[in-house]
């Protein structure tokens, strides 16, 4: 009987390690820059999952030291008035780091609005600039769940150079710079989607497998390599019979774990760490501001 039980790469503890060193870093710089970092998280309208994510930012930020500029807007806000917001925004020095919370309204154009974020300011690693930046190896804020992802490999020292892996997924938040990245990191990487033929024949050749989907519990058992290591970007809420729902990823945790040699969980894994990287990003953009000084 296989009793074997992969071992967990445990986001949420390297989330905090990382908190404590960015804190005590702030502490640091901040008698020389005369101001803590900033960063101003805009959301609009009242869905409720996307105000426990912003929530969860701002605790974030007041436990390293990073001010907070949130700004709340009703449903009904038309992009103009937040171009005009964000404008302002990146005039302001005391701001280093701005994000829209997703989803938007459907009246407002997301991406119209990430354009209007100075590049510099890009707490989220999305601007066009930055992925072009990533895309020519240059140096530049980083998508944050995929940068996440990447600190927590390093984290456990697994090799990267060389081995074969496979992204599940192609979306512009992770699929395609968390693949750059792996190429940045001298791996070979597959790109794997909705669209592609026997799925199962392409994820069992991965040292490092990527679900990030949105497709609950997609990847099993029998599509992972032995001893591979299989990171879990999804959070999918579903409902049993009696109607109680819990979260679960895009990999099927308990076959998979017995297969693996790594694995994250979910929650606990990939989520603290994309918070972990915004907190980077910002600090980041403040450090710059050091040196110009």
């Amino acid at each position: 009987m296989n009793t074997k039980t992969a071992k967990l790469l445990d986001g949420k503890a390297l989330a905090e390690k990382i908190q404590q060193e960015l804190s005590a870093a702030i502490q640091e710089l901040q008698p020389q820059i005369g101001r803590p970092p900033g960063l101003a998280v805009l959301m609009v309208g009242d869905n409720p999952a996307s105000a426990a994510y912003v929530r969860g930012k701002e605790r974030a930020c007041q436990k390293v030291g990073i001010a907070s500029f949130g700004r709340h807007f009703p449903t009904e806000t038309t992009e103009a008035e937040l171009e005009e917001v964000i404008a302002a925004l990146n005039n302001d020095e005391r701001v280093d780091g701005i994000l829209v919370q997703l989803p938007l309204p459907n009246h407002l154009d997301a991406v119209a609005l990430l354009h209007q974020i100075a590049p510099d300011k890009d707490a989220d690693g999305l601007h066009p600039v930055n992925l072009g930046r990533l895309v020519r190896g240059e140096e530049g804020l980083r998508s944050c769940t995929p940068a996440g992802i990447m600190r927590l490999l390093q984290e456990y020292s697994i090799p990267l150079s060389g081995k074969q892996a496979v992204v599940v997924g192609r979306s512009i938040l992770v699929g395609k710079p968390l693949a750059l990245m792996l190429l940045e990191a001298d791996a070979t990487v597959t790109v794997a989607h909705s669209r592609s033929l026997s799925l199962p024949s392409i994820t069992k050749n991965a040292d490092i497998l990527i679900a990030a989907v949105g497709r609950p519990e997609l990847i099993t058992a029998e599509m992972v390599k032995p001893d591979a290591v299989v990171v879990d970007v999804g959070i999918n809420r579903v409902s049993d019979s009696s109607g109680n729902s819990r979260l679960v990823g895009d990999v099927h945790f308990e076959s998979t774990a017995s297969v693996a040699e790594f694995i994250t969980p979910v929650p606990g894994g990939v989520g603290p760490m994309t918070v972990a990287m915004l907190l980077q990003n910002t600090f980041t953009s403040y450090a710059k501001t050091a040196r110009k000084l």
